[in-house]
């Protein structure tokens, strides 16, 4: 019965099929969003180009169901981005998921919600997802932490496993999880529980009952991120979305000043979100806000009130035509970090 609703494949979008840079351009000399998404564009070209700056790629919702896999693949493999910070769901249950060879179709939010309960399909608005292949997606997390010595890792250290997974049982090439892995960009998610790794890692630990466990340590991947800082002469972020990944990747400009009594503000930032700063939460605090407590410095940096599935593709296709990006040399702060422990 679940087959009538799990037909039709999301796709992911290219961002190398289209130029959007005479778009971007006139977007420029127009006003509201189209300004502000401007902006964004020749920001995020900037750090690109200025080669003294690490990028750091936030992301926040249900991005890669929703199609933009590919351009956060292209951004990895074209080395247009030293570090991710993420939602766990975006790594494990999106990405993870369609390394293993599963797939996200294409749905409607007009439908019987009880009867896709009844026929195990998940629903994301108009994205739908086979729950049993999720939950197969669990279970390969449980067996990659069985395998490991029973300690605490980063989420970064896991997720760097879960490469290594991929490369050897993956079924497709285009995942961010695999990419990143080979060209030793870490991945960090700081509430990595809060998705099928979650459920993956508590079974593994209820099974082990009073014996050693695989477990997380958040602290240690704000002290990775920390050191990436650090190591950084000058540091940028690109936000798709808010949240944890957003506080989490902003935070660490406190932290390194903590530690080194020195640490610079990040000199770029530009964020996509539709979250109001009204109610004085965190997605949609203004980056403006961010300066007054010393995380963004105030020169290049750019909000854009938009929905992340129109904004980030012409932002990401901007910056690759414009080719800033050829000159950069990999930073491979995994590399670093394993080194550095």
């Amino acid at each position: 019965m679940k087959n009538k609703f799990l037909k039709e494949e999301v796709r992911h979008i290219d961002v190398k099929k289209f130029n959007s840079i005479p778009l971007i351009e006139q977007f420029e000399k127009m006003a509201f969003q189209a300004r502000n998404l401007a902006g964004a564009a020749k920001i995020y070209d900037r750090m690109l180009a200025d080669k003294d700056c690490s990028i750091i790629l936030c992301l926040a919702g249900s991005l890669f169901s929703a199609g933009l896999k590919k351009v956060v693949f292209d951004l990895v493999e074209n080395n247009m981005v030293d570090a991710i910070v993420s939602t766990g769901a975006i790594i494990v249950d999106q990405d993870f998921f369609e390394g293993l060879g599963f797939k996200h179709y294409l749905g409607t939010c007009r439908v019987d919600d009880d009867e896709l309960m009844k026929n195990k399909v998940d629903r994301i608005y108009d994205t739908f997802i086979d729950e049993d292949e999720l939950r197969i997606c669990d279970e390969t997390i449980k067996k990659i932490a069985d395998g490991l010595e029973p300690k605490a890792y980063s989420s970064r250290e896991f997720i760097k496993i879960m490469g290594e997974y991929l490369e050897k049982n993956g079924k497709t090439e285009e995942s961010v999880v695999l990419a990143a892995y080979k060209k030793g960009v870490p991945i960090f998610c700081p509430a990595f529980s809060d998705s099928s790794a979650g459920f993956g890692l508590i079974y593994h630990q209820w099974q082990r009952e009073a014996k050693p466990k695989v477990a997380i340590d958040s602290a240690k991947d704000f002290l990775e991120l920390t050191k990436i800082k650090i190591a950084s002469r000058e540091t940028g972020l690109f936000m798709i979305g808010g949240g944890v990944p957003k506080n989490f990747a902003q935070d660490v400009t406190v932290a390194a000043d903590i530690i080194t009594n020195k640490a610079a503000m990040h000199k770029y930032a530009i964020q996509i979100t539709v979250a109001d700063e009204r109610d004085g939460g965190l997605s949609g605090s203004t980056l403006k806000e961010a300066h007054s407590w010393g995380k963004v410095d105030q020169d290049f940096e750019q909000m854009v009130f938009s929905e992340a599935t129109i904004a980030a593709p012409l932002i990401a296709s901007y910056a690759y035509h414009k080719g800033s990006w050829k000159d950069r040399v990999p930073k491979n702060f995994n590399k670093m970090l394993d080194e550095n422990k």
